[in-house]
């Protein structure tokens, strides 16, 4: 596949169809349901970002689960064809590569932000001393809320515990400068920093090794939400070496909505049997698991850290986009997806300036698969208008709507029409 910065992007459909034709992934397409629009065609589906689409292998493999449920009863955990007590493991190898961790550092469990305690429990240490949480200002909620009840849990006042980075005035995104700056000037305070590694609103990637190398320099834990990047970007965890990294698997991991996320806890800590934790016992040691005793011995890795056996029809559904992010590998889909938001930007470019602002970094290596879209006039009419027209992205507030062509089930023909469609509202 090309490279993004050595391709000239043309204007006309016949360009669109001709990246198509080329594109080595192409297949993947079919492997994915569509919402219809009106004429019955697969919907324009730019909002990966918030629900992925359901691969067309989930209903089968839930289905199957269903059948051995049926058939096996309790004994599906030892005789169903996937045999539940083990279930999470067929996971593991899959997600390993996904983030570029080793399996020993990677568990599929629980939720998102359940996940983001369950790590600060062990990683938001704080002392009188260092106390601090350091998080973009423009944080998603849930995670702002998290570390606000975790600094209260321990007794500090949220104002005083949090510190938070925000754009320089009159720009949207954040600069890696005043990143590590803050960092730098702060150190001895911060217990613990924590970003999402692309932001949920302006689609800014971070870079993590960078923040990690200066956070661990200066003493603090490192961990990241990884809700946009994973399935996203190209991670390399355990080279990067942050402390740990939770994510879901809703967005662009296509596992279906609510279900199950990840953890990534870095090998360091996986041999470190007394470090704090909540503790269940799906995370107590396999070859005593069942004799019931009173004293928890955990698993080594991220393993230990689980509380409950995994839901596994959640689990199955998952399965059927694993296998298919495995098959495509990171690397080609992150190629496509540059090449796609590249496509985007160009014939973004065209429209009147004055219709709509790219928020998101222009630089490749600080985003993904999202542009967010600051538009001047009535977002919210504009957004009803794309979906009547059969084109699926989503508005944040005040102004921004959010555009994500995931590169696993998006066409370049796609990004054509969903730029036509604007093009049209322009001129009405």
């Amino acid at each position: 596949m090309m490279n993004p910065d050595v391709v000239n992007f043309e204007e006309g459909e016949a360009f669109a169809r001709r990246m198509d034709a080329e594109d080595p992934l192409r297949h993947f397409r079919d492997e994915f349901l569509f919402p219809r629009n009106k004429a019955g065609e697969p919907a324009i589906y730019f909002v990966g970002n918030s629900l992925g689409l359901q691969p067309r292998k989930a209903k089968q493999y839930v289905l199957q689960e269903l059948e051995d449920w049926e058939k096996f009863g309790v004994e599906g955990h030892f005789h169903a064809r996937s045999p539940w007590l083990p279930y999470h493991e067929t996971l593991t190898a899959q997600t390993a590569r996904l983030v570029g961790a080793m399996p020993l550092e990677v568990v599929v469990m629980n939720t998102l932000s359940v996940n983001l305690h369950l790590m600060m429990v062990s990683f938001y240490r704080p002392t009188r001393e260092r106390f601090r949480i350091l998080i973009e200002g423009g944080a998603f909620p849930s995670d702002q809320y998290a570390v606000a009840s975790q600094a209260r849990f321990h007794g500090f006042d949220p104002r005083d515990a949090i510190l938070r980075l925000e754009p320089r005035p009159g720009e949207d995104t954040l600069r890696e400068e005043d990143i590590l700056d803050t960092i730098d000037r702060h150190g001895p305070e911060i217990a613990l920093v924590l970003l999402g590694n692309v932001n949920y609103l302006t689609g800014q990637a971070f870079d993590m090794k960078a923040i990690t190398r200066a956070a661990h320099e200066r003493g603090c834990r490192v961990g990241f939400d990884l809700a946009h990047g994973a399935g996203n970007l190209r991670l390399s965890l355990h080279d990067d070496g942050p402390d740990f990294a939770v994510w879901c698997s809703y967005k662009y991991l296509n596992g279906g909505p609510g279900t199950l996320g990840g953890v990534f806890v870095h090998e360091r800590h996986a041999h470190m049997p007394g470090i704090p934790r909540f503790e269940g016992w799906w995370g107590h040691d396999k070859a005593t698991r069942f004799e019931m005793g009173p004293d928890f011995v955990p698993l080594a890795g991220a393993e230990g850290w689980q509380l409950s056996n995994p839901p596994i029809l959640q689990m199955a559904a998952l399965r059927a986009s694993m296998e298919i992010f495995d098959q495509a590998t990171m690397p080609a889909l992150r190629l496509k997806g540059d090449l796609l938001t590249s496509y985007l930007e160009f014939l973004l470019d065209r429209l009147p300036p004055e219709m709509a602002r790219i928020v998101t970094p222009r630089d490749l290596k600080a985003r993904g698969s999202q542009l967010s879209l600051r538009f001047s006039k009535e977002p919210k009419k504009l957004l009803a208008k794309l979906v009547e027209a059969g084109a699926f992205c989503d508005f944040r507030e005040p102004d921004i709507i959010r555009a994500s062509p995931a590169p696993l089930y998006c066409s370049f023909l796609d990004v054509y029409r969903f730029v036509r469609i604007l093009e049209n509202h322009a001129r009405a």
